[in-house]
């Protein structure tokens, strides 16, 4: 089998299926770091339970994008 034919065999496949293909090309492209993805883990639910506890003010992602573009368009 070609590199053609292989992809005309995966794009006919389900939706579901499809996806399952492209995340595990792209996860032999970047290989996970054990590490590193369990230090973004902790940092996450750090993050949640901030917003949980309503100590902080969550920014809505539209401004916090509309901020930052404006910095480049200086």
């Amino acid at each position: 089998m070609n590199t053609k034919q292989l992809i005309d065999e995966a794009v006919s496949l389900p939706v579901e299926e499809r996806v399952l293909v492209v995340d595990t090309l792209l996860r032999s492209l970047n290989q996970p770091e054990s590490e590193i993805d369990k230090q973004w883990g902790r940092e996450a639910k750090r993050r949640l339970s901030e917003l949980r506890s309503v100590n902080i003010e969550a920014v809505p992602g539209d401004e916090v994008f509309r901020k930052i573009w404006s910095r480049f368009e200086k």
